[in-house]
């Protein structure tokens, strides 16, 4: 016998690392974004206090749709199960916020610091079990079963019981290639195991099944049902309705491994990202964008050097105001470290949101809460241009001097000529002139010679309880003698700033290669692809489907019944691996969501699991070396699975990605926690 047990951070360009079978559904993981939903993704640090986890939430940077009650809030139907329980074993917001004000009163600062870091948990529960996710494309009750599909599709999809039917319809009449499609999308629990594990997305071409690249990340339950993002690349030749299955509800499926140019490394936000086109470097104090890569010719490389004006110099410097009487400057530049963030990383997109009231230049002694920004960068595979989301969001009155939501810097002169784009669409050569100075759709540099570019596309610019934002640009091509910049501010000086007001933005940024002749007619047609995105609505197989022969089929070995090992008494054996930290709530691994994915290859058997946080950093506790409470029942992984027949090898693999939250714990589990 031969056991191994190896540690990784496994953040490379992976899927979403996430799972939990359960007869009844079971799962989760998060990070994300939404079409006319949110998403969920990583986060976080409180005072000098770092805590990463993952929230069950999305990104909405849009404005919040409509949503339907199901999916708003499970803890009203919970309450009455949940408070006997946990008024035992933890404290509410309530009793957390009455403790603060008598410690902030008493002058006990050091106790108003850490229950600031217990009600900041207290939040991120809050939104991992009640956060606003919108409403779904397709709901949990639409689907069909593979039984009823055409026998040529159902020999194909063997192993998979349940679809979705999905249409994605094309309406600029421009041809997309591998472009990145996402839908929120409902499933009912009881037909559910594992949806990171288990969805697979198929386009119908031409009457034929053809498996396409996908990413599955927000997934969360609400009730009865779990709820997620699906992403993934859809062609289309210009005004096509092309339909694809979502198809799920198959326990033996596995992690996907989907390869693409996307390729992710480092931890936490300090990230390196590169596809085919560039790579981009995030800045390890901040998050912002702080060097980009341009992979063409010998690799012009796009940076900001000196000290700036005391922080950390980035090419992307927004966003920030000024403060009431131009007493200061507030920007999240002066971040020390993000205040929050999430990450979601996958073959498709790697997005980073941070989140916070940016710090004064004399931080903490002027710490105002009164504009929070939220911040979100996309990363796509095999696309020249990358997504900047933000929103700024006034929580109080007050006055900005000045207020600013893009601004870039590059140092070293890497371009010798400026382009920009009027609200219409139409690239003009050079500097803005002031006819036009309110009239900017986009920004952009290149250089002449060597045809490097770096062209600002903005998609969405609009404001809530606020005037119509001003469209501006201001640009120097020679900022102080050593590179170029441009900024846009939103609103006229002076301007008052009341509670609830929010500026929304969405720009792309691309890279690709700009000459005078050419380069105007393929940025307006990037700039109308983008903004005409191919939509997606709910469709449905209907009788009498032209079906034509599939050359493969979907399963990769042992993902359709045909494990050499079963691997219902592989999932089996682990529930009898309990977490003795939990004394007498007799919860098991599997129920607990801690198991992300089990393969079996030549009697060795894979296990991907996690530690529920990062104070219990040690999954060999539960691999070979853990003693328990309930001796009669629980088991070491090793033993759990050796005990099965054809087991002759067991290798266990830790990870961190995506972290664990409550969301990846099954309905029985659920039960004996309270949650």
């Amino acid at each position: 016998m031969y056991i191994h047990t190896k540690m990784t951070k496994r953040d490379s360009n992976t899927v979403n690392r996430n799972s939990t079978p359960d007869a009844a559904g079971t799962q989760e993981e998060n990070l994300s974004v939404g079409a006319a939903g949110e998403n969920a993704i990583k986060r976080r640090r409180f005072l000098e206090l770092g805590l990463m986890s993952l929230a069950a939430t999305g990104i909405p940077h849009t404005a919040k749709p409509s949503v339907d009650s199901r999916h708003t809030t499970s803890a009203g139907n919970q309450s009455r199960a949940v408070n006997d329980l946990m008024s035992k074993q933890s404290d509410s917001f309530e009793t957390k916020m009455g403790q603060l004000k008598k410690a902030w009163e008493s002058g006990d600062y050091r106790l108003v610091r850490s229950l600031g870091d217990s009600i900041r948990n207290s939040a991120i529960q809050a939104q991992v079990t009640d956060g606003d996710i919108g409403k779904p494309v397709v709901g949990s009750t639409e689907y069909g079963e593979v039984s009823a599909l055409p026998q040529t599709w159902k020999a194909w999809a063997n192993g998979w019981k349940y679809y979705k039917a999905i249409g994605v319809a094309e309406s600029a009449g421009i041809a997309r290639k591998a472009e990145p499609v996402e839908a929120l999308l409902a499933f009912p629990a009881d037909q559910v195991s594992n949806l990171f594990r288990e969805i697979r997305v198929a386009a119908i071409t031409n009457g034929e099944l053809k498996e396409v690249t996908s990413q599955v990340y927000g997934v969360v339950r609400r009730g009865e049902e779990y709820l997620c993002n699906v992403m993934f690349l859809a062609d289309n030749n210009g005004r096509e309705k092309r339909k694809f299955l979502v198809l799920y509800g198959n326990p033996d499926a596995e992690l996907p491994n989907y390869q693409t140019d996307l390729s992710v490394k480092g931890e936490g936000f300090k990230l390196e990202i590169e596809n085919q086109y560039y790579i981009a470097y995030l800045s390890e104090q901040t998050g912002q964008l702080e060097r980009m890569l341009l992979k063409r010719e010998h690799g012009t490389e796009l940076y900001a050097g000196g000290p700036g004006h005391g922080e950390t110099p980035c090419i992307d410097w927004a966003h920030d105001y000024v403060t009431e009487d131009n007493f200061m400057k507030a920007r999240i530049q002066y971040w020390g470290t993000c205040p929050d963030f999430e990450i979601v990383k996958g073959p498709i997109c790697t997005i980073v949101r941070r989140w916070g009231f940016p710090y004064s230049a004399l931080h903490p002694i002027y710490t105002p809460s009164r504009l929070l920004i939220d911040i979100e960068y996309r990363f796509y595979a095999a696309q020249p241009y990358f997504y900047k989301i933000g929103d700024m969001r006034a929580t109080k009155d007050f006055i900005a001097t000045a207020l600013r939501d893009d601004e870039w810097v590059f140092t070293g002169q890497p371009f010798n000529d400026s382009l920009w784009i009027s609200t219409d669409g139409k690239v003009n050569l050079g500097e803005i002139d002031e006819a036009n100075k309110f009239n900017v759709g986009g920004f952009g540099y290149f250089n002449r010679d060597t045809k490097d570019a770096f062209v600002a596309l903005y998609l969405e610019h609009t404001a809530a309880v606020l005037p119509e934002p001003l469209h501006t640009g201001h640009s120097m091509l020679y900022y102080n003698w050593h590179g170029t910049t441009w900024s846009r501010y939103p609103l006229e000086r002076n301007q008052k700033v009341s509670e609830g007001a929010v500026l929304h933005q969405k720009n792309a940024y691309t890279i690709t290669p700009f000459t005078a002749t050419e380069g105007p007619a393929h940025i307006e047609v990037l700039r109308k692809q983008l903004l005409a995105q191919m939509a997606v609505t709910a469709s449905a197989i209907t009788p009498g489907t032209t079906a034509a022969a599939a050359g493969t089929r979907l399963a990769r070995p042992g993902e359709a019944a045909d494990s050499e090992v079963d691997k219902a008494a592989l999932w089996s054996a682990l529930r009898d691996c309990k977490d003795q930290q939990l004394y007498i709530s007799d919860v098991n691994i599997v129920e607990l969501g801690y198991i992300y994915d089990l393969s079996v290859n030549r009697g060795i058997v894979n296990v991907l699991m996690t530690m529920p946080h990062r104070g219990r950093p040690l999954s060999s506790f539960f691999v070979w070396g853990s003693s328990s409470v309930h001796r009669a029942v629980s088991k070491t992984i090793v033993e759990a699975l050796m005990s099965i027949s054809g087991v002759n090898r067991v290798v266990v693999e830790q990870t961190w990605y995506p972290e664990w939250n409550t969301n990846f714990i099954t309905g029985e589990a659920r039960k004996k926690l309270g949650v």
